[in-house]
């Protein structure tokens, strides 16, 4: 099979490319970045050749989808993991590159005679769940509105059922818990912890952790979800899958790592609070809407992606989140490789 992967140098790209290199089944990557590896990158870079292609490049739209639709060529599957987080204040460019982007992705792709294409969605699309109950691919996936990631991921959501229903590619959506691994330790602190928070800090030395009351987190090894995104390229599926390591994640759990079990509870109102007010200081890189999500997030049923992708996570989600506290309190990483320069 040839694959395509948009979005290869990151956290999940880079967690894709390693278990690609490894199935025979696979016989051509090709890996397409905003900016592409430098000259003989390190493993799993080396396993792909690589496009240079910013999809949410401003006013080049036929541009973007001739050159995505020429790197996807002959390919079997295409799997799309761009995403930008950063910068959260500038909401133009992230729906450049999230939403605008993604529908580019779409256009090169059915431009490209291209049969299947594998999306990463997340459990943010969903909408507000009322309680602890497990939800299945059927709760609806109209976002969170005070999120703008969640906001971003409904929309994409919603272009691929338009897609579905006028095209005859093949789309198959996975939508992962929260995605973690040591090698990410880096790139999560500047996405969501910044430079005022001390990676050393998290390794079992924080006083106290404040914990937003009734926040409870679902969590998914990177190397777990690339199984699930090679089951779904190699199978050929199509529709959404839910993706969530065992066990449910409360303060009590997050403590245990990293304050050694020192926890207090915080009202939401008041967590929420401090967040604004750290963003909009530019002090966090994160804004509320972050909270206002994890605290409306569903908790994931998985049951199809076990019954469908013979998917058995290693990992739990507590493991998984010491992997990357460790990770992160070792300044491990980025995931990403060295990267050219732009213009280069």
């Amino acid at each position: 099979m040839r694959v395509v992967v948009v979005g290869a140098s990151g956290n999940v790209g880079t967690a894709v490319l390693r278990r690609l290199a490894a199935d025979t089944t696979v016989t051509s990557v090709v890996g397409v970045a905003r900016r592409t590896p430098q000259a003989r990158p390190p493993a799993p870079y080396d396993t792909a050749t690589w496009v240079a292609c910013d999809i949410g490049a401003p006013e080049a739209e036929e541009q973007v989808v001739t050159d995505l639709a020429r790197a996807f060529a002959g390919a079997d599957a295409v799997v799309h993991l761009a995403w930008a987080i950063q910068p959260s204040h500038d909401r133009a460019r992230l729906r450049s590159t999230n939403v605008v982007g993604a529908r580019r992705v779409v256009q090169g792709a059915v431009q490209a005679g291209v049969p299947h294409l594998v999306v990463a969605s997340s459990v943010g699309a969903y909408s507000p769940s009322p309680d602890d109950t497990l939800r299945d691919e059927s709760w609806p996936t109209d976002g969170v509105r005070s999120s703008s990631y969640s906001v971003d991921k409904a929309a994409v959501e919603s272009l691929l059922d338009r897609t579905e229903s006028h095209t005859p590619l093949r789309v198959a959506r996975l939508r992962p818990a929260l995605v973690f691994q040591h090698d990410a330790g880096r790139e999560i602190t500047r996405y969501f912890l910044g430079p005022f928070v001390p990676e050393r800090l998290l390794d079992g030395r924080v006083p106290l952790l404040p914990w937003p009351r009734g926040l409870r987190l679902q969590a998914v090894q990177a190397d777990d979800l690339a199984d699930a995104f090679r089951e779904a390229v190699v199978r050929q599926v199509r529709g959404a899958f839910n993706l969530a390591a065992p066990g449910v994640l409360r303060g009590p759990d997050v403590a245990a790592l990293v304050a050694r079990a020192r926890l207090r509870e915080v009202p939401v109102r008041a967590a929420r609070t401090v967040l604004a007010a750290g963003w909009h200081a530019r002090a966090v890189p994160v804004g509320p809407g972050w909270l206002d999500m994890g605290m409306a997030a569903p908790l994931l049923d998985t049951s199809r992606a076990e019954r469908e992708l013979a998917w058995r996570p290693r990992t739990t989600a507590a493991e998984a989140l010491h992997q990357l506290v460790t990770g992160i309190a070792a300044g491990a990483g980025t995931a990403s490789p060295p990267l050219r320069p732009r213009g280069r």
